[in-house]
């Protein structure tokens, strides 16, 4: 009867064991992928804040008296090179997406910056980084959540706790990018 009950318990045992080794490894495998998938967004990230430069000298030849906006947008970028953390440099980004806006809306009272080769190219190149960003975005999130799920579900809530995972934040959208742009032709 105690050699029954031994095994029963041993088996048990081994099948906590087994169930805390694979959400552990789970959790990692999550983890990691948000950090991929961070990873990626950084590397465009960054990739337009190298643009930024290019395209303030381009904007600077045609619209010199703009130096508040020319500012802003070398401000912005450099927080954003100076941020040490994800969640600092998705603030950041937000503050360089509204200031890169600044740029572009100032090409509409240029008619001669608007048909520079240089800064068409610096703009198609922004917009194309941009597509890839919010992709990238949207993976990030996607990864977010599912590492999220997995920490908050339970079973796996409880290895999780055991390990202390953190969880993890969205990139979401800044108040101000969600508000429409204000247009007036005068």
């Amino acid at each position: 009867m105690w050699k029954f009950i031994l095994i029963i318990l041993l088996i048990v045992v081994l099948l906590i064991v087994l169930f805390v080794i694979s959400s552990y490894n789970a959790l990692i495998k999550l983890r990691n992928r948000v950090s991929d998938q961070w990873a990626q967004i950084d590397v465009q990230l960054k990739r337009r804040a190298d643009l930024i430069p290019n395209l303030v000298e381009t904007v600077k030849g045609y619209a010199a008296h703009e130096k508040d906006t020319l500012d802003a947008v070398i401000q912005a970028r450099n927080a954003f090179k100076s941020a040490t953390t994800p969640e600092a440099e998705m603030q950041a980004s937000g503050e360089l997406t509204q200031a890169l806006g600044r740029i572009f809306a100032l090409a509409e009272a240029y008619p001669e910056l608007k048909a520079n080769q240089n800064f068409l190219q610096l703009q198609g190149d922004l917009t194309e980084i941009e597509e890839k960003i919010a992709y990238a975005r949207q993976f990030y999130n996607d990864s977010v959540l599912s590492y999220k799920n997995k920490l908050e579900l339970f079973p796996t809530n409880i290895v999780a706790g055991m390990f202390k995972f953190e969880p993890k934040a969205f990139f979401e959208t800044n108040e101000q990018d969600r508000e429409a742009p204000k247009v007036s032709f005068k």
